[in-house]
């Protein structure tokens, strides 16, 4: 078996692509590495589907941080099994830990800039709704998703190298 050469920038680019298409941060990043574990985009798009803006749009876990969970456990072999278990949560640490360096969250409504500070010092709650923002110029121009996206691809990339 040839070994897999990783192109970052093709990588990032793919992604990107996922993403101004319609998908969500976790599916652009999941997607992007369907071939090196041998699925289809289509089932990795299913896969993804539910973890995008912060699981379920709740803006908690970032999607792009999602994305990367999902393939490392892809990439840690069979359940159950100690030893597999305990490479999967080293490698989802390692991978958390190089995004929240990078961007410094791995929170979404933190990355998204939702967490406003009342009066009393507590944050105010966000609105949660289901219902995904409509993908415009203004929306790339002022949501850092696309960066997340990116930067996800590129740890990720590092990580099969």
């Amino acid at each position: 078996m040839e070994p897999l050469i990783i192109n970052e920038d093709a990588r990032v680019a793919r992604a990107r692509e996922l993403f101004v298409e319609g998908y969500n941060c976790c599916q652009a990043v999941a997607m992007t590495f369907a071939d090196v574990y041998g699925v289809s985009e289509e089932l990795m798009s299913r896969l993804a589907a539910g973890f995008g803006g912060g699981i379920g749009r709740m803006r908690e876990t970032c999607g792009a941080v999602c994305g990367m969970v999902i393939l490392a456990g892809l990439d840690s072999g069979p359940y159950p099994n100690a030893e597999n278990k305990q490479k999967n949560y080293a490698d989802v640490q390692a991978l958390a830990a190089a995004f929240k360096e990078q961007t410094g969250s791995l929170i979404c409504r933190e990355l998204l800039g939702l967490n406003k500070e009342r009066k009393d010092g507590k944050l105010a709650p966000i609105q949660i709704c289901s219902k995904p923002d409509e993908r415009t110029e203004t929306y790339y121009a002022t949501r850092p998703c696309l960066q997340m996206v990116e930067t996800a691809v590129r740890i990720y990339c590092r990580k099969l190298q």
